[in-house]
């Protein structure tokens, strides 16, 4: 492993000056889950390694009732701690508890999960589906993209020279909004998901369907916002017939490999199944 250099900076400004400088020679450390495992496998031949756990805004979170804003290094634990983000966020603390083990969670969070951008990740799917936006900072100022165009490729991802994810802005979007993420895997805990799916449904005061959001993890190469089955179900009755139809829909938007832990068959199916879960239980969460 090549030796490198430890920042610990205390402010945004003096992180982003840190990345500029080193360019890619440079990493930010969220949590260090995957950075640290990727430099020992020779993913990485950095200068520099940038600790940001220690820049206050960016691990703290914020919640009202306008909506939440999550730190890039807030780690999993401290979302599904709060009684409060539990409650108003259910998809997003489906897959906090599901991101590796405990002890993993102590550390690692949803902002690194996202700026890693492997197709199988837990986190970026409901963020996806509770409508997120990645808030991003660099030498030239700040801008704000949707969580669902932050993944360019496999392992690959928006950020351009000296630019750190700063937060994770959710909408609250009230208590006829459900969501819900599920996955398959091998192993009870601890393993790569073979297909997982989230989703999330805002019903209208004419009790329909106004609004849904689908997103599908390990069945392409990033992350997928399933547009066509997600745009099908607004105005749509929230029942069994809906959503099998929607379910049908998403595993078409899937673009699947064959590997050791699954067929291309097998996901597509896997598709449909969990979508067609993950959206009964988003309503089922809004009857409550």
């Amino acid at each position: 492993m090549h030796p490198f250099a430890y920042a610990a900076p205390s402010t945004v400004k003096e992180a982003v000056e840190i990345l500029t400088k080193h360019g890619d020679k440079a990493r930010p450390m969220a949590g260090g889950t995957d950075l640290l495992v990727q430099i020992r496998g020779g993913r990485f031949d950095l200068d520099m390694v940038v600790d940001i756990k220690k820049i206050p805004e960016l691990t703290s979170v914020t919640s009202n009732n306008d909506g939440l804003v999550i730190g890039s290094a807030v780690p999993c634990h401290q979302l599904y701690d709060d009684a409060e983000v539990s409650k108003n966020y259910p998809g997003l603390i489906d897959a906090a508890t599901l991101i590796g083990g405990i002890q993993i969670q102590s550390r690692s969070g949803f902002g690194g999960n996202l700026c890693n951008a492997t197709p199988s990740a837990d986190g970026i799917g409901p963020l996806i589906v509770h409508s997120a936006v990645a808030n991003i900072q660099g030498e030239s100022g700040t801008r704000s993209i949707p969580v669902e165009e932050f993944c360019t490729g496999p392992g690959q991802n928006a950020l351009g020279k000296g630019e750190m994810l700063v937060s994770l802005s959710v909408p609250n979007k009230g208590e006829k909004f459900g969501s819900a993420y599920e996955r398959f895997i091998p192993r009870n805990e601890m393993d790569i998901a073979v297909a997982a799916v989230a989703s999330s449904i805002l019903m209208g005061s004419d009790g329909k369907i106004s609004e849904a959001r689908i997103a599908l993890a390990s069945v392409g190469p990033t992350p997928i916002f399933a547009k066509k089955a997600s745009a099908f179900l607004i105005g749509k009755e929230a029942n069994e017939a809906s959503f099998k139809e929607a379910a049908a829909i998403a595993k078409s938007e899937c673009s699947p490999i064959e590997d050791m832990r699954g067929t291309i068959e097998q996901r597509q199916h896997l598709v449909e199944v969990i979508t067609l879960r993950t959206l009964n239980k988003s309503l089922e969460r809004i009857e409550g």
